[in-house]
């Protein structure tokens, strides 16, 4: 059994760090997933597939796949740069602004 432990990206649709301070577990796939042929929904006799197992550090997670005979890879998150302007969100809408409004 394969697993790997890594860290989740944000979401593409906010700024924000919600569900990423957490190391997530989870199995790589054993087989492909089948398509049914009359509804077209894809499934998988995978069970393992299904589990997605959350620790709050790494060492956590590793010593949890260490303990049970799992071979885990692990992924480190890259690091993000902050997106910090100097006065913020009200910048866009103080009478002294120098750049044109764009939108």
């Amino acid at each position: 059994m394969q697993a790997r432990i890594f860290r989740p990206a944000r979401t593409a649709m906010s700024s924000g760090s919600a569900k990423t301070k957490e190391w997530v577990l989870e199995y790589a796939p054993d087989s492909p997933r089948d398509v049914d042929p009359l509804m077209g929904w894809t499934s998988s006799s995978d069970m393992n597939s299904q589990v997605r197992l959350q620790f709050d550090t790494k060492d956590a997670a590793v010593r949890y796949a260490k303990d049970h005979g799992i071979e885990a890879i692990v992924f480190e998150p890259k690091p993000r740069k902050a997106n910090i302007r100097a006065r913020g969100y009200g910048d866009n809408f103080v009478p002294t602004r120098r750049g044109a409004w764009t939108h």
